[in-house]
Protein backbone atom coordinates (compact mmCIF):
# COMPACT_ATOMS: atom_id res chain seq x y z
CA UNK A 1 0.00 0.00 0.00
CA UNK A 2 1.38 3.04 -1.39
CA UNK A 3 1.69 6.12 1.86
CA UNK A 4 -0.87 8.59 2.42
CA UNK A 5 0.20 11.95 2.12
CA UNK A 6 -1.30 15.09 3.39
CA UNK A 7 -1.59 18.01 1.70
CA UNK A 8 -2.04 21.63 3.46
CA UNK A 9 -3.91 24.20 1.02
CA UNK A 10 -3.63 27.61 2.46
CA UNK A 11 -5.54 30.34 1.64
CA UNK A 12 -5.27 34.19 0.69
CA UNK A 13 -1.71 35.37 1.69
CA UNK A 14 -0.46 31.62 2.03
CA UNK A 15 0.32 30.15 5.61
CA UNK A 16 2.95 32.60 7.91
CA UNK A 17 5.48 30.73 10.25
CA UNK A 18 3.67 30.79 12.82
CA UNK A 19 0.10 29.28 11.43
CA UNK A 20 -0.96 25.68 12.08
CA UNK A 21 -0.26 24.63 8.72
CA UNK A 22 3.04 25.65 8.36
CA UNK A 23 3.97 23.99 11.91
CA UNK A 24 2.27 20.90 10.93
CA UNK A 25 4.26 21.13 7.32
CA UNK A 26 7.47 21.53 10.05
CA UNK A 27 6.22 18.59 12.45
CA UNK A 28 3.93 16.03 10.80
CA UNK A 29 5.95 15.78 7.21
CA UNK A 30 2.48 17.71 5.80
CA UNK A 31 3.41 19.24 1.71
CA UNK A 32 2.08 22.48 0.72
CA UNK A 33 0.15 23.57 -1.95
CA UNK A 34 1.44 26.71 -3.90
CA UNK A 35 0.53 28.83 -5.33
CA UNK A 36 1.73 31.06 -8.44
CA UNK A 37 0.09 34.15 -6.74
CA UNK A 38 -1.26 34.16 -3.34
CA UNK A 39 -1.99 38.04 -2.99
CA UNK A 40 -4.38 38.23 -5.91
CA UNK A 41 -6.02 34.40 -6.33
CA UNK A 42 -7.74 33.61 -9.55
CA UNK A 43 -9.78 30.49 -8.83
CA UNK A 44 -9.15 28.72 -11.78
CA UNK A 45 -5.63 28.96 -11.23
CA UNK A 46 -5.88 28.10 -7.83
CA UNK A 47 -8.08 25.05 -8.90
CA UNK A 48 -5.59 24.17 -12.06
CA UNK A 49 -2.45 23.98 -9.02
CA UNK A 50 -4.35 22.47 -6.58
CA UNK A 51 -5.32 19.60 -8.84
CA UNK A 52 -1.43 19.34 -10.23
CA UNK A 53 -0.67 18.88 -6.65
CA UNK A 54 -3.15 15.79 -5.98
CA UNK A 55 -1.84 14.41 -9.22
CA UNK A 56 1.45 14.68 -8.45
CA UNK A 57 0.91 12.24 -5.48
CA UNK A 58 1.42 8.67 -5.98
CA UNK A 59 -0.92 7.47 -3.39
CA UNK A 60 -3.88 8.82 -1.10
CA UNK A 61 -4.41 12.25 -0.55
CA UNK A 62 -6.29 14.22 2.35
CA UNK A 63 -6.51 18.04 2.24
CA UNK A 64 -6.22 20.35 4.86
CA UNK A 65 -7.24 23.81 3.47
CA UNK A 66 -8.06 26.79 5.37
CA UNK A 67 -10.10 30.04 4.69
CA UNK A 68 -10.10 30.62 0.54
CA UNK A 69 -8.98 27.43 0.13
CA UNK A 70 -12.21 25.38 1.31
CA UNK A 71 -13.73 26.99 -1.53
CA UNK A 72 -10.66 26.29 -3.72
CA UNK A 73 -11.27 22.60 -2.52
CA UNK A 74 -15.15 22.80 -3.33
CA UNK A 75 -14.39 24.19 -6.43
CA UNK A 76 -11.92 21.24 -7.49
CA UNK A 77 -14.13 18.56 -6.06
CA UNK A 78 -16.89 19.53 -8.86
CA UNK A 79 -14.77 18.62 -11.72
CA UNK A 80 -11.37 16.36 -10.12
CA UNK A 81 -11.10 13.29 -11.71
CA UNK A 82 -8.31 11.85 -9.08
CA UNK A 83 -10.49 10.97 -6.01
CA UNK A 84 -8.99 12.09 -2.56
CA UNK A 85 -9.78 10.40 0.88
CA UNK A 86 -11.00 13.08 2.91
CA UNK A 87 -10.56 16.89 3.75
CA UNK A 88 -10.22 19.11 6.50
CA UNK A 89 -12.20 22.77 6.17
CA UNK A 90 -11.20 24.76 8.36
CA UNK A 91 -12.65 28.66 8.51
CA UNK A 92 -13.96 28.32 5.09
CA UNK A 93 -14.08 32.04 3.92
CA UNK A 94 -17.70 33.57 3.04
CA UNK A 95 -17.12 34.04 -0.63
CA UNK A 96 -20.51 35.39 -1.51
CA UNK A 97 -20.67 37.40 1.44
CA UNK A 98 -21.00 41.26 -0.47
CA UNK A 99 -18.71 42.76 2.52
CA UNK A 100 -15.91 40.19 1.93
CA UNK A 101 -12.68 41.00 0.47
CA UNK A 102 -12.56 41.80 -2.51
CA UNK A 103 -9.50 39.48 -3.76
CA UNK A 104 -11.88 36.37 -2.94
CA UNK A 105 -15.06 37.14 -5.42
CA UNK A 106 -13.61 35.71 -8.17
CA UNK A 107 -14.24 32.48 -5.99
CA UNK A 108 -17.94 33.04 -5.76
CA UNK A 109 -20.86 31.36 -5.60
CA UNK A 110 -19.46 29.02 -3.43
CA UNK A 111 -19.65 25.34 -4.47
CA UNK A 112 -22.54 23.68 -2.92
CA UNK A 113 -22.44 20.19 -4.08
CA UNK A 114 -21.99 17.65 -2.05
CA UNK A 115 -18.45 16.76 -1.49
CA UNK A 116 -17.58 13.39 -2.50
CA UNK A 117 -15.19 12.23 -0.14
CA UNK A 118 -15.32 12.11 3.80
CA UNK A 119 -14.87 16.21 5.35
CA UNK A 120 -14.88 18.13 8.05
CA UNK A 121 -16.09 21.27 8.49
CA UNK A 122 -14.08 23.48 11.12
CA UNK A 123 -15.70 26.67 12.48
CA UNK A 124 -15.10 29.27 15.12
CA UNK A 125 -17.99 31.04 16.79
CA UNK A 126 -16.56 34.61 16.15
CA UNK A 127 -14.41 34.14 12.90
CA UNK A 128 -14.85 37.27 10.98
CA UNK A 129 -14.83 35.77 7.42
CA UNK A 130 -17.52 33.53 8.02
CA UNK A 131 -20.41 33.26 10.55
CA UNK A 132 -20.95 30.10 12.47
CA UNK A 133 -24.58 29.85 10.75
CA UNK A 134 -22.95 29.89 6.98
CA UNK A 135 -20.16 27.27 8.10
CA UNK A 136 -23.19 24.89 9.15
CA UNK A 137 -24.68 25.59 5.89
CA UNK A 138 -21.67 24.75 4.05
CA UNK A 139 -21.20 21.40 6.26
CA UNK A 140 -24.59 20.41 5.15
CA UNK A 141 -24.10 21.47 1.75
CA UNK A 142 -21.23 19.22 1.16
CA UNK A 143 -22.48 16.29 3.33
CA UNK A 144 -19.55 17.31 5.98
CA UNK A 145 -18.99 16.71 9.61
CA UNK A 146 -19.47 20.38 11.57
CA UNK A 147 -17.04 21.07 14.70
CA UNK A 148 -17.70 24.40 16.62
CA UNK A 149 -14.00 25.18 18.20
CA UNK A 150 -15.49 28.04 19.95
CA UNK A 151 -14.57 31.42 19.84
CA UNK A 152 -11.12 31.51 17.95
CA UNK A 153 -11.64 33.96 15.52
CA UNK A 154 -10.34 32.68 11.53
CA UNK A 155 -8.44 29.78 13.40
CA UNK A 156 -5.35 31.58 11.77
CA UNK A 157 -1.92 32.84 13.11
CA UNK A 158 -3.53 35.14 15.17
CA UNK A 159 -5.41 32.59 17.35
CA UNK A 160 -2.39 31.37 18.71
CA UNK A 161 -3.07 27.80 17.89
CA UNK A 162 0.38 26.72 18.09
CA UNK A 163 0.57 23.00 16.61
CA UNK A 164 -3.55 23.46 16.96
CA UNK A 165 -3.63 19.44 18.26
CA UNK A 166 -7.61 19.34 17.96
CA UNK A 167 -7.07 20.06 14.21
CA UNK A 168 -4.60 17.16 14.22
CA UNK A 169 -7.03 14.91 16.04
CA UNK A 170 -9.62 15.37 13.13
CA UNK A 171 -7.08 14.92 10.52
CA UNK A 172 -6.20 11.42 11.97
CA UNK A 173 -9.63 10.46 11.56
CA UNK A 174 -9.76 11.54 8.42
CA UNK A 175 -6.55 9.06 7.58
CA UNK A 176 -8.02 6.48 9.89
CA UNK A 177 -11.06 6.55 7.58
CA UNK A 178 -9.36 6.61 4.38
CA UNK A 179 -7.03 3.50 5.98
CA UNK A 180 -10.35 1.89 6.25
CA UNK A 181 -11.44 2.47 3.00
CA UNK A 182 -8.48 0.95 1.20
Amino acid sequence: MKPLTILTVPGLGSSGPQHWQTRWEQQHGCRRVEQHNWEQPVCADWVAALDAAVSAVAGPVVLVAHSLACATVAHWAATATRPVAGALLVGPADVDRRAQLPEVRGFAPMPSARLPFASIVVASENDEYVTLARAQEFAAAWGSRLVNVGALGHLNSESGLGLWPIGWELVQELVAGSVEQL
